[in-house]
């Protein structure tokens, strides 16, 4: 079972990758471009919080049955497991860093919403779908993806 969670988080990963890359470069576009927010717009950034919150929940199920996430942690300690790099990177700051990624890409979507002009709407997607990115790219285990 866990290398079948560990199959589908690392292959929806690259889904996920491109769709919020897709939606921060849309949103940045329209920004700096002034144009109207449209339908297209909309549907791109709540693709982009579907598969993100997808990719939550198959992480969430990971963590409690890898052996590199929760039970790492119950097996070693909090201390061992933060003094090797590679236990923290699993156990501690991935799944931190990206649920981090979820809440802003859901703060950005959420507050986007709100706003009733499009320049305002891609401002707020802009912001907050970047640092989302920034964030999951500097937390995503690079090694086993390659």
């Amino acid at each position: 079972m866990v290398t079948s969670v560990q199959f589908i988080h690392s292959y929806w990963a690259y889904l996920v990758l491109l769709v919020v890359l897709l939606a921060t470069i849309n949103a940045l576009a329209g920004f700096f471009s002034k144009r109207e927010y449209s339908a297209k717009d909309f549907r791109i950034s709540l693709f982009a919080l579907i598969v993100t919150h997808i990719q939550l929940l198959i992480g969430l199920v990971l963590y409690f049955v890898s052996p590199m996430g929760l039970q790492n942690i119950t097996k070693l300690g909090m201390g061992e497991v933060m003094k090797n790099s590679q236990f923290r990177l699993y156990a501690v700051e991935h799944p931190f860093v990206m649920i981090l990624t979820v809440v802003f890409i859901t703060i950005g979507y959420s507050k986007h919403k709100k706003k009733l002009l499009s320049n305002g709407k891609f401002k707020t997607l802009a912001i907050f779908y970047t640092i989302a990115l920034v964030l999951m790219l500097s937390r995503i285990p690079w090694g086993q993806w390659f």
